[in-house]
């Protein structure tokens, strides 16, 4: 998808979950679903995480907004969550809150290929991110990095 669009789709979610008193965390547009899947999450204004029934709730308003846009022709599903638990970190926020939190980092090695690495999150500053795994230190670029994710420990960390 070109970024066009997902700026795009952000402005619209964005404003309708606004208007509702609720923040646009972060926004994917899955186009290898039959149908398309947009995948919206929220949380309040206040910073504080929604629940499902708040989830339920913003549907209508994001629907009728993304349908009156235009931006997605034909059908599409729409999912809306909270960015809990189980999901990928973006925010400094996040990376704040989940300080000393098992993660797994995907990310591009040496030879471009994808990587996982699972450690404890240290912190994530302007160039890389910082775990500890087993005990020593692993920086991993943050252009390196394509996605961080709470994790649930592996038996041998």
């Amino acid at each position: 998808m070109s970024q066009p669009l997902l700026s795009e789709l952000e402005r619209v979610v964005g404003a309708a979950a606004s208007a509702q008193g609720f923040v646009v965390e972060g926004l994917q547009l899955l186009s290898h679903r039959i149908p398309v899947t947009l995948q919206v999450r929220v949380q309040r204004a206040d910073g504080s995480d929604i629940n499902l029934d708040e989830c339920a709730g913003l549907s209508g308003p994001l629907d009728a907004a993304l349908d009156d846009s235009g931006l997605l022709p034909g059908a599409y599903v729409l999912e809306i969550s909270s960015p809990g638990i189980g999901e990928e970190l973006h925010s400094e926020r996040d990376f704040r809150s989940f300080r000393g939190f098992p993660v797994e980092v995907l990310h591009h090695n040496a030879k471009d290929a994808e990587q996982r690495s699972e450690g404890l999150l240290l912190e994530r500053d302007e160039d890389a991110v910082h775990l500890n795994i087993r005990g020593r230190p692993k920086r991993i670029a943050r252009c390196d990095v394509i996605k961080v994710r709470l994790i649930t420990p592996s038996q041998d960390n």
